[in-house]
């Protein structure tokens, strides 16, 4: 296998990273089982861990190595995942399949079409242009500026396409300005961008796949439903603090060389050119203002799913009359890596669920901390999500590395396993340390900030995202029904 440009060197990384999956994999099926693994979570650990290596080093495609933690799970003999039927492979491998076509898969798959009819109407850009526009021509103003309409975006839309429509605008900045990497003032940008569309993903549950993706993993293991508006009461609080708080920590860290960015002419001139709303942008607005309302109203109402909703939303964006795109653009806007991890994240969670895997770990590995008091152990499962996005820098594996187990915990502590689950969840998304993640990178590769220029500043944040998140779980959570 060779890397997109070829060279040897990825070869060389490609085939260590192989070896090192398959050796990785080979050492776990060696080594003798605990006593209280069963044979079955004892296979199931080993396939984990190979596709946790090949997924960490890439040494196959991602969306390459979702499909074949889904084809190897037959191999290794994962027979407690047929419950109606002979344990054959063909059995074992659709077992496997219907759990890696979750209702996270086509959720993520329409959020892809809904985020491309925001960038193709222009309603996304025009929305970016007013924020800048409000921010005048002061530099620190524009940080901040550029980080709130960042996260406002991210809480509706994925946070990927919302951190490249912000980068877009800001690299027309920089240009004008003659900024090149180097500057501080694109260092606090292109960082205070990614940073600020993970904060605004966790606003709302659709802002991003990884909500919705440990939302149904906690249903998966018996846990309890999170309603919309109960999410809604810890994340957009979050975001309210989050967002300005980081904007302030960047510009310590990385002060602007420059006071002012000069007029805003362009911008102005660009918004003019845009004219006013048009017949398509109206139809997003109509059609996004409907899927909200809904959203929020299955606090209530719990016909109006949030899966069932996005997907019907979706799909009245390709009626006659509206018709915003045609399948095939759509196609070409689709992370189909993303939609593969998610696939393939969903089918490993339940295996390890159901071979007894997940109830291991929790009682191995965590189960001291059903002792501990709620605030620490809240703080604790929060800090130590920050921390493994060093080893795993794929969020959705995070979620379903730690939940299955933690909801174990929880469920043997007698507490509400939501309790335990949700700091995971929210954390998931903080991501600030070093530039591994998809959001940072879109950023990363404009060479405007190094790898290690996110970790100090980082770690603040996520220091402030650790307490925040703990002080608010326990004082709202309560009070909304999440435990």
């Amino acid at each position: 296998m060779t890397a997109d440009n070829g060279t040897p060197t990825d070869s060389r990384s490609a085939t260590v990273g192989l070896l090192a999956a398959i050796g990785m994999t080979g050492v776990v099926l060696l080594l003798p089982p605990p006593e209280q693994l069963p044979p079955e979570a004892h296979r199931m650990a080993a396939l984990f861990v190979g596709v946790l290596v090949l997924w960490s080093t890439e040494a196959l495609p991602i969306a390459v190595t979702s499909l074949l933690a889904l084809a190897l799970q037959p191999f290794f003999r994962l027979t407690s995942l047929v419950v109606d039927r002979p344990p054959t492979p063909g059995a074992i491998f659709g077992a496997a399949a219907a759990n890696f076509m979750s209702s996270v898969f086509f959720f993520v798959l329409v959020m892809f079409a809904i985020a491309f009819a925001w960038v193709k109407t222009g309603l996304a850009r025009r929305f970016a242009l007013w924020m800048i526009a409000q921010a005048g021509t002061d530099a620190t103003r524009v940080v901040y500026v550029f980080m709130i309409g960042t996260a406002l975006i991210s809480m509706i839309i994925s946070d990927v396409p919302a951190a490249a429509i912000f980068m877009a605008i800001a690299v027309g900045i920089l240009d004008k300005l003659e900024l090149r990497p180097g500057s501080r003032f694109g260092r606090v940008v292109m960082i205070g961008i990614p940073i600020a569309a993970l904060i605004g993903g966790v606003g709302t549950p659709a802002g991003s796949s990884i909500n919705l993706l440990g939302l149904t993993i906690i249903e998966q293991n018996g846990g309890a439903r999170v309603p919309f508006l109960h999410w809604m009461a810890i994340g957009v609080p979050m975001v309210v603090v989050l967002v300005p708080v980081a904007a302030w920590v960047l510009l310590k860290f990385f002060p602007p060389e420059i006071t002012s960015i000069g007029d805003l002419e362009e911008i102005n001139q660009e918004r003019r050119q845009i004219g006013p709303l048009s017949r398509d942008e109206w139809k997003v607005i109509g059609i996004m203002g409907t899927m909200l309302a809904l959203w929020i109203m299955s606090t209530w109402v719990p016909a109006f799913d949030t899966f069932l909703v996005a997907v019907v939303g979706a799909i009245a964006m390709f009626l006659p009359g509206i018709r915003l795109f045609t399948w095939k653009e759509v196609q070409q806007a689709t992370g189909w890596d993303t939609l593969m991890v998610i696939g393939a994240v969903t089918s490993l969670g339940q295996a390890s669920s159901q071979t007894g895997l997940a109830t291991w770990l929790a009682e191995s590995v965590l189960g001291g901390l059903q002792d501990w008091n709620a605030v620490p152990l809240i703080a604790a499962l929060s800090a130590f999500t920050v921390v493994i996005h060093l080893m795993l820098p794929i969020s959705p594996v995070i979620n379903a590395v730690m939940i299955p187990p933690i909801m174990v915990l929880g469920t043997a502590a007698g507490v509400n396993p939501a309790l335990y689950a949700l700091p995971v969840i929210f954390t998931a998304s903080c991501a600030f340390l070093l530039p591994l993640d998809a959001v940072p990178l879109v950023t990363y590769s404009r060479g405007y900030y190094r790898m290690f220029d996110m970790l100090m500043p980082g770690l603040v944040i996520s220091a402030v995202w650790v307490v925040l998140m703990t002080v608010l779980l326990i004082v709202i959570g309560p009070l909304v029904g999440l435990f």
